[in-house]
């Protein structure tokens, strides 16, 4: 061997030994970098005329397994929906109030609100007249419905949260798709010259694992080097540039709002280029995002509404059968009407004027089979001495004394109206306890929450014939204060809704079982998001086996590599010796 080709050889091995020590010494550098692999320097042999002339290093390359790449994709988005599933559901379980009771702490979840509603008319039952006991029974039905509105106003803001978090969330993944685009342009210009290309590759996989904790996505690397990103559905995210998504945030949630594929009004769904991809969306952040917003939070808010509506009714229907002592002077209907709203009824009720002690001051029977229309139910009630009707702007019926001395009182007597069949009052709303058309409004009727001495405890004598100064309301009767605590703890039959079974119980049962359905909820999305990280960290800790960086290897190699350097440069001061004796015996010839 020529001394020039060995000299060749020692330069080379210097040379490739530096860039060596150079990379392995990024890997440490970087060991703790979030993305990053190891990389190595892939080292190839020089040849001239058939003689070997030394090494050189022709790429610095990352090994990361394809396949458990996209493992680990996936299981990112599958916790990244679980986690964020699990924290909405821990809030909305919060919301419902506890339901634990010891020594000194009573629980407050609206079943033990509506015990305590139970409680308080049960106390009424044995003095219907005091006015204490109808205070508390009022202030505990107050109680019911103010927790059914804080609790309904408080599924609406989580529901607005998630809203806003998918917006933030969208606006992330932008940026993510942009960097992805921008790197794919960045790896094959590096390529092309040859540049290596691994930590762009890193940065890259890392934007993908960003984008696929905010939704699951599909990709491949092209042949030309491209990381190709498309959602589950085949909408391109990423192909020679970034698409990215579009949406919309709602400037407020009410119980009202929904979202529908296509539609130009309520909640806001995600596009890309003017596609709706929503659908596609089924995992990630913005996935659990999405079924909490349109799916998961408004059952729990129809499980709400049943619960309220269904008390609404039950309360009302015997707040109608009743009157107050004394009663009011007038009474305006709930039931929007106008004078030709038919109505189908049949049976007799009696209207009544009373003075504020209960004594009859004039009635009178309509046998409502002669009434056809609600005009003619107006003009039968002004045919009744003491007593005037009418239809206001809102289109309600108005009952009201002409003295301002009585007030009115209405047993329901035989009266059928509807289908199913109600008595009148409770058909038109007119003595209502409570108002409202949902958990979201709910409320004790404001004239009684502001004076609790117009609850209805007591019912309008329905004997035969009635004689004016007759005592015809009596306070100390038991019937309505009765009939309001059955109607709370008797078995009311609630139908399937939000997620929740059919059920037969008292409003307290159906209460708890709400309780207890979302408790079950937060307990399994609980038990998912450890089971996903447990996923997630298999896969993590399978990528870093064999790509992440060994300190220890790298130090080894390190310390191989400075043996080899030093046996390189040790090399080629011998061939310069040798050189330099050479030349020196040719001088000297």
């Amino acid at each position: 061997m020529s001394l020039d080709v060995a000299r060749s050889i020692a330069v080379s091995s210097l040379m490739a030994t530096q860039v060596q020590i150079s990379v392995a010494s990024a890997n440490i550098a970087n060991a703790d970098t979030t993305g990053y692999t190891v990389k190595s320097a892939t080292q190839a042999a020089l040849v001239s005329g058939g003689v070997g002339t030394g090494t050189t290093i022709t790429a610095i390359t990352s090994n990361v397994d394809k396949l458990l790449m996209k493992s680990l994709v996936s299981a990112t988005s599958e916790l990244g929906s679980a986690s964020t599933n699990s924290d909405y559901l821990d809030r909305l379980q919060a919301l419902y109030g506890s339901t634990n009771t010891g020594k000194d702490s009573t629980g407050t979840s609206l079943a033990n609100t509506l015990a305590a509603l139970e409680t308080a008319i049960s106390s009424l039952s044995a003095t219907t007249s005091s006015a204490a006991l109808q205070a508390n029974t009022v202030s505990a039905l107050d109680d019911v419905a103010s927790q059914l509105r804080d609790t309904s106003s408080g599924i609406q803001t989580l529901r607005s949260n998630a809203d806003t978090e998918i917006s933030t969330d969208v606006s992330d993944v932008n940026t993510q798709l942009k960097a992805i685009a921008s790197l794919n342009i960045q790896i094959k210009q590096a390529a092309a010259t040859g540049q290596s290309t691994g930590d762009l590759e890193d940065q890259r996989n890392t934007a993908l694992q960003n984008v696929a904790s905010k939704m699951n996505v599909n990709y491949y690397i092209s042949s030309s080097g491209d990381m190709q990103v498309f959602t589950s559905s085949g909408q391109a995210l990423v192909d020679s540039t970034a698409h990215t998504l579009s949406f919309t945030a709602a400037s407020s949630v009410t119980a009202a709002s929904t979202y529908t594929a296509g539609a130009t009004s309520g909640l806001s769904g995600i596009s890309v280029n003017g596609v709706d991809v929503t659908s596609s969306i089924t995992s990630g952040d913005i996935g659990a995002l999405i079924t909490l917003r349109d799916s998961t939070l408004p059952a729990a808010q129809a499980q709400l509404d049943q619960l309220a509506n269904t008390l609404t009714a039950g309360l009302n229907a015997v707040s109608n059968s009743g009157t107050s002592v004394p009663p009011p002077a007038t009474l305006t209907g709930t039931t929007a009407v106008t004078s030709s709203t038919a109505l189908s009824a049949t049976g007799t009720v009696r209207i009544a004027a009373a003075d504020s002690t209960g004594k009859l001051v004039s009635y009178g029977d309509i046998a409502l089979s002669t009434i056809s229309t609600v005009g003619d139910l107006v003009t039968a009630i002004n045919g009744i001495s003491g007593l005037s009707a009418s239809i206001d702007s809102s289109g309600h019926l108005v009952v009201a004394t002409t003295s301002s001395s009585n007030g009115v009182s209405i047993n329901e007597m035989t009266s059928a109206v509807g289908s199913p069949a109600v008595g009148l009052s409770d058909y038109l709303g007119l003595n209502d306890l409570v108002t409202g058309t949902g958990a979201s409004n709910i409320a004790v009727r404001s004239d009684i929450l502001n004076n609790s001495g117009l609850l209805q405890v007591a019912t309008l004598d329905s004997s035969a014939t009635l004689t004016a100064g007759k005592q015809v309301l009596s306070a100390g009767s038991t019937t309505v204060v009765n009939a309001l605590y059955a109607a709370l703890t008797d078995k009311t039959s609630f139908s399937a809704t939000g997620g929740l079974g059919a059920s037969t119980g008292s409003f307290a049962d159906y209460a708890a079982n709400i309780v207890s359905n979302v408790a079950s909820k937060a307990a399994a999305a609980t038990t998912t998001e450890t089971a996903k990280q447990t996923t997630l960290s298999t896969f993590s800790s399978a990528m870093s086996s064999q790509s992440g960086v060994n300190l220890d290897e790298e130090t080894a190699a390190i310390s191989t590599l400075q043996n080899q350097y030093s046996a390189a440069s040790q090399l080629i001061q011998s061939i310069n010796a040798m050189f330099t004796a050479l030349m020196t015996a040719i001088q000297s010839t």
